[in-house]
């Protein structure tokens, strides 16, 4: 049987039965566009080979522990769990999102701080911290996009890819998520020049 004949679902099958070689034929057929994934998110070739090897990895302890019920998608749901390892890999960088806002302007550049004042530069630094619990508290889908988009550094071209939807829907996660978070900036009475939002 010629091996192009073989769907994933069977070749997962046979995995499930003992074969190892079935799991390294899934992992040939599908290895490239799991990296791709991974390293349009990360921008590290070593983070995104790191990130390869734990994908392949939980999705052998998901088949081997008899929880794998994606029958026929196994390509889709590979790259959820790659696409799921690298965003959790930004969201325990510690880094902080700088967020631009829907007329084009950043969210910190737009809070007013004395350089050289120790408190501002402790509000500054609790508000960084605010935001994130803000971003945090985002439906999974809007939080996903701002992650890719001000974590990453990602167009909405190569999101839409990532996460397999078009443009058009990821850019409305994207503008979804600045409403959200506005109204969470409104409702914390975060200082931000007024002008950013026209009433």
């Amino acid at each position: 049987m010629e091996k192009s004949v073989i769907s994933d679902g069977a070749l997962v099958s046979l995995y499930r039965n003992g074969n190892e070689k079935a799991f390294e034929l899934l992992v040939r057929r599908h290895k490239s566009k799991v990296y791709t994934t991974i390293y349009l998110i990360v921008k590290d070739s070593y983070i995104a080979e790191d990130l390869l090897q734990d994908t392949f990895v939980k999705a052998i302890h998901t088949i081997k522990t008899d929880r794998y019920n994606e029958e026929g998608k196994f390509l889709p749901w590979i790259i959820r769990i790659a696409h799921n390892l690298a965003i959790d890999y930004f969201r325990k960088e510690k880094r902080y999102p700088t967020v631009i806002l829907e007329d084009g302007s950043n969210v910190f550049n737009t809070l007013n701080f004395a350089e050289d004042s120790a408190e501002s530069v402790q509000i500054r630094m609790e508000t960084h911290e605010r935001l994130k619990d803000m971003i945090q508290k985002l439906p999974e889908q809007q939080k996903e996009v701002l992650m890719m988009r001000h974590y990453a550094d990602m167009s909405f071209q190569e999101i839409a890819e990532a996460t397999g939807v078009s443009i058009n829907t990821a850019l409305g996660r994207m503008r979804y998520a600045l409403i959200n978070l506005r109204k969470q900036m409104t409702k914390y009475n975060i200082n931000y020049d007024q002008n950013l939002y026209p009433k």
